[in-house]
């Protein structure tokens, strides 16, 4: 089974679905038979660096609603954080444009440690304060995945993935991604947002049923067979 998940390195909630989906999946019996898959999804592709600016008055100018409403927004994806076992501290937050994050987690892709590198990134932004716009915070997150900061260079300095980015958000916008985080399982069936750990269960089991070869659970000696002169 392939599960694609669309999502951002800023958005809380695919931090909180990733941590609600990977617990689903720790219950799943069939998850040495899951393959997961990282698609780029920016929800401010224009975002540019804003020093000395809050996350609480980021949200406010860019949600057009106050600078008090955005602190009760982040309180509440803040509580519903720790309830998922992470530690937010938005405080620290830096904003910046995501792009070249995404292109490191192509790199990673190649070297079969995106979801290491996915985890590292999100844990820099919501927990540490780190800067994700900056291949300093990219290089760390990548090595400690075991990719070597060589390659990490190189393929920054470069305009290595930014097609595979683009095509991620084109194919996001093909199949009607309106939010994130996103979930596709075998390119079939879709699941929008962090949902509860018991949904995700639920999900991975009846896909996994449904695409499973027809299994035969009986057979009957009384049949016709299609050489059978007698029928």
């Amino acid at each position: 089974m392939t599960v694609e998940i669309w999502s951002d390195v800023v958005c809380p909630f695919c931090y909180i679905g990733k941590r609600r989906f990977e617990e689903a999946l720790h219950q799943f019996d069939q998850k040495e038979n899951v393959e997961i898959v990282w698609r780029s999804f920016q929800l401010d592709p224009d975002a540019a660096p804003a020093p000395g600016t809050s996350l609480n008055q980021y949200l406010a100018q860019r949600k057009g609603v106050s600078e008090e409403e955005a602190k009760r927004m982040n309180a509440y994806v803040t509580t519903t954080a720790a309830a998922a076992g992470l530690e937010f501290q938005l405080e620290k937050a830096i904003i910046g444009n995501t792009f070249t994050a995404h292109r490191l987690l192509h790199l990673a892709k190649e070297h079969n440690v995106q979801n290491e590198v996915k985890e590292a990134l999100l844990k820099a932004y919501f927990t540490e304060g780190k800067n994700i716009n900056d291949q300093t915070a990219l290089t760390e997150a990548a090595t400690a995945a075991g990719i070597s900061a060589e390659a990490v260079t190189a393929a920054l300095a470069s305009e290595q993935f930014t097609q595979d980015v683009h095509e991620d958000q084109l194919r996001a916008q093909q199949i009607g991604v309106r939010g994130v985080p996103f979930f596709v399982f075998n390119n079939k069936y879709a699941v929008s947002g962090a949902q509860a750990t018991a949904v995700f269960a639920d999900v991975l089991q009846k896909v996994w049923e449904e695409e499973q070869p027809v299994t035969v659970l009986a057979a009957d000696n009384a049949a016709c067979a299609v050489d059978d002169s007698n029928c």
